[in-house]
């Protein structure tokens, strides 16, 4: 047995869940009573329509007597649910334990023996294909793209919400407080150690969240934690120059030849050149000031976001 204060949290959203969370409490009660002397279940209800003080009132008093029900006033975003359970750990480990694993228990002593033996301080499930529906898969394969070629994070694609957390990972996490709706980036962001175990459970997509909420939560994770906008309007500017060096070209060329680059004929009306090679510097200059923006607007929210300017990852004393 381990001398270990641990935390299993979940999260129910859907009746389906609710009707699971008698038999996952059961399961994962068997394991962490055995293996650890301290133990809590904080199980966070985001689906504010439904109670759950039914199906823990039924359970064994020596169950219930650990459980801490987070009855939220009203439906959040799933990660932000899941940040109330965090806020409210107050175990050494704190394991985030999803339904898909409410029959491998066993997970929860695997995960910890892992961070233990691997000296990682967080440890993940992490599925080997993941399903997902034909129309949502180039979105997936795009969205991974953008975090991969502009971003310094090591995001796994693959890994499930499943894993151990140490109290002082979960300490860095909880400081940083920034937009928490891509919580797989704040996992990164931390720094310490990380390992996983694979699993043949497939990663499922939150198939109750509409593809505009997936567009809104993508686009967040996009801007708050790649360069990939302010490279988009780099690409822009660049490409206005072109423009703007293209029109002045054919302006010119119609007013003094009247044929334009295409070799079209072309009558030159007075102030037509004046008027077109105008509206390209305007256009040039509006893409420069946007990007000199992105940059300004970008260098303050890299300070505001209170991420740690270092991160280490031992100390030893000899």
């Amino acid at each position: 047995m381990y001398n270990s204060f641990i935390t299993v949290v979940c999260v129910l959203e859907h009746t389906h869940e609710l009707r699971l969370l008698p038999e996952y409490l059961q399961n994962t009660f068997a394991v962490v009573r055995q293996h650890f002397t301290d133990f809590e279940f904080i199980v966070v209800n985001n689906n504010p329509e439904a109670s759950a003080d039914d199906a823990i009132e039924q359970l064994p008093d020596d169950l219930k007597h650990n459980v801490y029900l987070l009855n939220l006033s009203r439906a959040t975003n799933h990660n932000h649910a899941v940040l109330a359970g965090l806020d409210r750990s107050n175990g050494d480990y704190t394991v985030i334990f999803e339904f898909d694993f409410y029959q491998q228990p066993e997970l929860i002593l695997q995960l910890f023996e892992h961070s233990r033996n691997e000296g990682a301080d967080i440890v993940y499930m992490r599925a080997r294909q993941r399903q997902a529906g034909a129309h949502f898969r180039p979105f997936y394969s795009l969205f991974y793209f953008i975090l991969r070629r502009y971003s310094a994070l090591e995001v796994d694609e693959m890994a499930h919400n499943t894993r151990v957390i140490s109290r002082r990972a979960l300490n860095s996490l909880l400081r940083l407080r920034e937009n928490l709706r891509y919580m797989k980036a704040i996992y990164s962001i931390v720094g310490y150690k990380t390992r996983y175990l694979e699993t043949d459970e497939p990663l499922h997509g939150r198939e109750q969240e509409s593809f505009s909420e997936r567009f809104r939560t993508s686009l967040i994770a996009i801007t708050s934690f790649t360069t990939f906008l302010r490279s988009l309007l780099l690409w822009i500017f660049l490409f206005s120059l072109v423009f703007l060096i293209g029109v002045i070209g054919n302006a010119l060329k119609v007013k003094f030849t009247g044929v334009d680059l295409f070799g079209s004929a072309g009558e030159p009306y007075p102030g037509w050149t004046f008027l077109v090679i105008l509206i390209a510097i305007f256009f040039a200059t509006t893409c420069l000031n946007l990007y000199i923006m992105s940059i300004y607007l970008s260098n303050i929210y890299n300070e505001i976001k209170q991420r740690p300017l270092y991160i280490l990852e031992s100390i030893k004393r000899f």
